[in-house]
């Protein structure tokens, strides 16, 4: 069948009736005619002005490409031709567009768009400005050009229908994905240069707008009074605040004491050692500070240090195997955590895809067709990362750590791990972006000493820090790849061979493997949840005992610090915080300036 609708000239599939939304499986939860999701507040108050802070600075507004390091919000004045359900694993719902309609055998999706839906300038947003998006997109940023690589052709139908034609082969998410492209304004980028850094505020159509800024040091958003799309399903109880501003800061410390001070309004915390001892002012004292841990069920995905494989110090998984010995998870999170994580056993950590065990008979049925091309132990042995767990733990963790150098051929000379044949010595920079890190990163440098291994930790700004990760020149740094519970076609940006030498990519370990492709592919074409969970699984063994990382930790809840004027729905959605969903108590007293009761 896929072939049949590959030969030139054959009709188009036909579509099924026009929908309202879709889901990757099975049946959206809302009905066409649902007025807003549940977890909202459809009375929600609009009007305040909300305070959040970015580190480090900025130096455009235009978020789409590899240029500038863009301005914290700066996709907010966008829309979407879908929106994503908080509360669904992976279902979208009209935005832009007010109806879909897809082919029965997915090979193309057409969207009509909303006879109302306006640029800012109150010119109609029309199907051109969503070919001429895509176009510019996947022409400006590796990342669209990888995520929205299925799709063959889109064609304008008319002023208000689009339609997007998909690339032989079944996948299943694709129709989805496209769904989140952002629409931009053709009439206002022709005759610019999309590429360029620019700190002049772009034409959007979305519920903000930029109001002010104040380069690298601030940025203000202003609500849209007259939003076309403030009554669409998906926004009702949401896009509340009447001003979004965010304020910059040097580091962590100083936006921690920027907070205390009322600078602005929330912080989702993410240093265990600040969440313990870090709040402990008047403000959360007398509850004028809320601090909650809300548990989640999102998809904590895999933080850790990052080998560049593309080093040749790198090149054999055992030796990246000998290092993760070093790293000691136990003491790190009872000294520096409080006991506050769990230690990463999955790329896929926190959700039911997760590996487990041994293959079941559907994950050998997959992984025995790449026998030879993956690890043995994908087979044999179930995952578990390096423990120092009882008496003499990094002992003994130190002492297999050196039995695999030795294995592999680098042995100590004066001291110094060095590489038997070519007399090359074990050596790498592990590269950080804040002073944070150091504390977890330091112990770590130690405990390779033992090991003969020199390391060495360098701290850059911000900056330089983007442009050595885009253009992969590091040898370890510390890196989170993020999951859904739909993992599809970003898995080929993670850890495809097409993105290991695409600058800009998120293939950070620079991972080249047949297997990991093919399983990949099997990932984006699964048409049921039974074989998307079996073919995720196989990836997460096969990536697991790749040894491309030293896997760090996860929570499982959202640690969060607000000023009590600020208000959210309750309970939130079981996947995300949906901060468009809060909103602020007028009635609040006492406020500063930037919005936020002052702490004394």
């Amino acid at each position: 069948m896929l072939g049949l609708a590959a030969v030139a000239g054959a009709a188009p599939a036909p579509a099924a009736e026009p929908a309202h939304g879709i889901a990757l499986h099975g049946d959206p939860k809302y009905g066409p005619d649902f007025r807003h999701f549940d977890h909202v507040n459809p009375q929600a108050p609009k009007g305040g002005q909300v305070t959040l802070q970015a580190i480090g600075s900025f130096d455009t507004l235009n978020p789409f490409t590899l240029r500038g390091d863009p301005a914290a919000g700066a996709t907010m004045i966008y829309d979407t031709l879908m929106a994503n359900a908080p509360d669904e694993h992976f279902t979208e719902y009209g935005l832009l567009a007010e109806t879909i309609e897809l082919a029965d055998d997915r090979s193309w999706i057409a969207f009509n768009l909303r006879p109302q839906a306006r640029w800012h300038d109150g010119k109609p947003v029309t199907a051109e400005d969503v070919v001429f998006s895509f176009e510019t997109l996947t022409k400006s940023h590796p990342f669209y050009a990888s995520y929205y690589g299925g799709v063959e052709k889109v064609t304008a139908e008319g002023e208000r229908r689009v339609r997007f034609a998909f690339k032989p082969g079944d996948n299943r998410e694709l129709a989805l994905i496209v769904g989140q492209l952002p629409v931009l304004p053709k009439h206002y980028w022709q005759d610019k240069t999309f590429d360029a850094t620019t700190l002049t505020p772009p034409l959007g159509s979305g519920p903000y707008r930029i109001a002010s800024l104040d380069p690298g040091r601030s940025i203000t958003y202003e609500r849209v009074e007259d939003y076309w799309g403030k009554d669409v399903p998906v926004n009702v109880g949401r896009n509340n605040f009447g001003t979004m501003r965010y304020e910059y800061f040097r580091d962590t410390s100083v936006a921690l004491q920027a907070f205390h001070g009322g600078l602005y309004d929330f912080r989702l915390e993410n240093v265990a050692r600040t969440w313990a001892t870090g709040y402990d002012v008047d403000a959360v004292r007398q509850g004028r500070v809320v601090r909650e841990e809300i548990p989640n069920q999102v998809p904590s995905g895999m933080q850790g240090f990052v080998f560049n494989t593309r080093r040749p110090v790198f090149a054999d998984p055992r030796v990246r195997q000998a290092i993760g010995y070093a790293f000691d998870f136990e003491w790190t999170n009872q000294t520096l955590f409080y006991g506050a994580y769990k230690r990463t056993d999955s790329y896929f950590e926190n959700s039911d895809l997760q590996s487990k065990g041994l293959p079941g008979p559907a994950e050998l049925a997959l992984l025995e067709s790449l026998r030879g091309k993956i690890p043995e132990e994908v087979f044999t042995k179930t995952y578990v990362p390096p423990t120092t767990e009882g008496q003499n733990g990094i002992r003994r963790s130190l002492l297999e750590g050196r039995r695999l150098l030795d294995e592999t051929g680098w042995e100590i000379r004066d001291g110094v791990r060095v590489n038997k044949a070519t007399g090359q010595k074990l050596a790498f920079e592990i590269l950080l972006d804040s002073p944070t890190f150091e504390r977890v990163t330091l112990p770590f440098v130690e405990n390779l000493k033992r090991l003969g291994i020199q390391a060495n930790v360098r701290t850059v700004d911000t900056s330089q820090y983007q442009n050595r990760i885009r253009d992969f020149d590091f040898d370890m740094v510390v890196h989170v790849w993020g999951q859904s519970l739909s993992p599809g076609n970003e898995q080929m940006g993670y850890w495809g061979s097409a993105a290991a030498d695409r600058p800009g990519s998120q293939n950070l370990a620079g991972i080249r493997s047949e297997a990991v492709d093919a399983l990949i592919e099997r990932i984006v074409r699964a048409n049921t949840e039974e074989d998307l969970g079996t073919a995720v699984a196989a990836l997460d063994r096969v990536l697991l005992w790749g040894h491309y990382v030293v896997p760090h930790w996860h929570s499982g809840t959202y640690r969060v610090a607000y000023w009590n004027r600020l208000k959210r729905p309750d309970p939130l959605p079981p996947y995300s915080l949906d901060f468009d969903a809060w909103w602020i108590d007028q009635a609040a007293a006492g406020t500063s300036a930037s919005g936020a009761p002052k702490a004394p």
